[in-house]
């Protein structure tokens, strides 16, 4: 049997998605998702929203799961009246990721916050969020970069002591952290811009890493996973 680990990668669903003569509702994944956890070693799987009931079932048979960057989580999930400038709710992608992410941490399955995903998993724990972010996103359509510096002895930083360049999209960050959680690195304006919890492999990064050739934070999910 093939030993690659099965990462499962939650997704979009959008109504009024077309290709070909059809347009229907879909379940969506950028593909760059699936090529960095192939690139990364692992077999990767599409997880859309479903009942939250059926999230520990679908966690118990992953070896991993990565929570995929995306709109904007509901400020009603951390206690937040809505800010103008936060996009429209997803609130079935919302629920199913947040009962995947205690579902993982429930069963100590490793675990990946990729931009949306790192702000879930705060929520998840309680955290809040800053709902308009000057700076990160400076083109409408475009991922720009900048670098980021890890925190020593986190886990972030045991996987690129040296820090980075990342690529980033996102309007939106972390405020309060949640329970346990500890930053892991910054930008340079102070940003959180990777969380972990010190105990099992649970990470989350603000940026991109789908959208670059740095794979040593799937890489690190993936060796866990195994």
């Amino acid at each position: 049997m093939d030993g690659r680990p099965l990462i499962g990668v939650s997704t979009y669903l959008e109504a009024g998605t077309r290709w070909g003569v059809w347009e229907l509702e879909a379940a969506l994944l950028p593909a760059a998702y699936p090529r960095l956890v192939q690139r990364a070693g692992g077999l990767a799987c599409m997880l859309p929203p479903d009942d939250p009931s059926l999230a520990a079932a679908a966690v118990a048979r992953l070896d991993g799961l990565v929570v995929a960057g995306g709109p904007d989580v509901d400020p009603v999930h951390y206690g937040a009246d809505r800010d103008p400038r936060t996009g429209p709710p997803a609130p079935a992608r919302d629920v199913w990721e947040l009962a995947l992410i205690h579902a993982a941490l429930a069963s100590g399955t490793p675990l990946l916050g990729i931009c949306r995903g790192m702000q879930l998993l705060n929520v998840a724990l309680g955290g809040t969020l800053v709902q308009h972010l000057e700076g990160h996103a400076e083109v409408v359509g475009a991922f720009g970069t900048h670098p980021v510096k890890p925190v020593p002895g986190t886990l972030y930083a045991s996987l690129a002591p040296e820090g980075v360049s990342v690529p980033t999209y996102h309007h939106q960050s972390v405020s309060r952290l949640g329970r346990d959680l500890v930053p892991s690195a910054y930008a340079e304006d102070g940003t959180v811009e990777a969380l972990e919890l010190p105990a099992g492999w649970v990470l989350g990064v603000q940026w991109h890493p789908e959208m670059g050739e740095e794979l040593r934070v799937m890489e690190g999910l993936v060796r866990a996973a195994g």
